[in-house]
């Protein structure tokens, strides 16, 4: 199984979430949903919007953080299939 890189969606929020994983995207995406204190934790209707699948946690971790440079809710919109 490999890492993935990811964005989440809150539609109660209306924000992305963007991230990287080297677990099941179904159980991290249980985790976001759980009543925790992090960003995500503030809401439980958070749904994966899009994802990248990586050989390495580097290369996942690399990728999330070149969409966090954008540091653009349009260029982020653009990434997702409509």
């Amino acid at each position: 199984m490999g890492c993935f890189f990811y964005i989440l969606y809150s539609p109660s929020a209306g924000r992305f979430y963007v991230g990287h994983t080297c677990e099941k995207l179904e159980e991290r995406l249980r985790k976001h949903n759980s009543n925790h204190k992090g960003f995500t934790g503030k809401k439980n209707d958070w749904n994966v919007v899009y994802f990248e699948e990586f050989g390495s946690k580097s290369d996942a971790y690399k990728r999330e953080r070149q969409v966090k440079s954008w540091k653009s809710k349009k260029r982020i919109e653009e990434l997702i299939p409509r």
